[in-house]
């Protein structure tokens, strides 16, 4: 019932209620990204869906126009070069998502859910076939969020995310909600340069 019918109602509503409380915020935000740097005001990028399936998904921009397209955080050569001024806050407090409260509303995310892939992150998504992870809606945050974010790396992101698919409930969901939101305000997990943080330390390869 939760599943099939429960979170999708939950998600309409609260992201419609999230869209009229955080219009005015989002504006100055829009704001300050505008008046930061040259460039548009959002940043659009093709991400993996349902089964599979991609979108477009909206930030805030959070980087300057000449950074290379379609490229994991990670990838790039001194990745904080790239990022705006106003880029570096907005991306430690997870600003620069709330524009995805608009594929929420169109039903191509979940509020709780694993994130959404690049559409070239080939690995993630083949490691996330795994667990049957590619099979429900991506989300805003979940539960890989909360316990490592960007330190950890591609085979324990999608084991959390499967783990996530098995334990799926109404109280899950709100232990992730609740989680991300104590993880943003202490600034947990946010590494620039990318995921596997946690591994790169005990001597292993990183990736995300």
């Amino acid at each position: 019932m939760y599943k099939s019918c429960l979170k999708r109602t939950i998600d309409i509503a609260l992201s419609a209620i999230g869209l009229v409380l955080l219009a005015l915020p989002m504006l100055a935000v829009a704001a300050v990204v505008k008046l930061d740097s040259k460039g548009p005001v959002f940043f659009w990028q093709k991400r993996v869906g349902l089964h599979k399936n991609t979108f477009m998904m909206p930030k805030f921009r959070t980087m300057y126009i000449d950074t290379p397209a379609n490229m994991p955080t990670h990838m790039l050569n001194d990745p904080q070069k790239w990022i705006t001024r106003s880029g570096t806050w907005l991306r430690k407090f997870s600003l620069d998502e709330l524009p995805q409260i608009l594929n929420i509303l169109a039903g191509q995310m979940s509020i709780i859910g694993p994130r959404p892939a690049l559409w070239n992150q080939y690995d993630l998504i083949a490691e996330r076939d795994k667990y049957g992870a590619n099979d429900i809606l991506p989300g805003l945050t979940g539960w890989a969020q909360i316990n490592g974010r960007d330190e950890l790396p591609i085979e324990v992101k999608a084991a959390y995310d499967g783990e996530y698919v098995k334990r799926m409930s109404f109280l899950f969901d709100c232990k992730c909600f609740f989680g991300t939101i104590a993880c943003v305000l202490k600034k947990e997990g946010v590494v620039e340069g990318g995921t596997g943080t946690l591994q790169k330390l005990s001597g292993g390869e990183h990736r995300q």
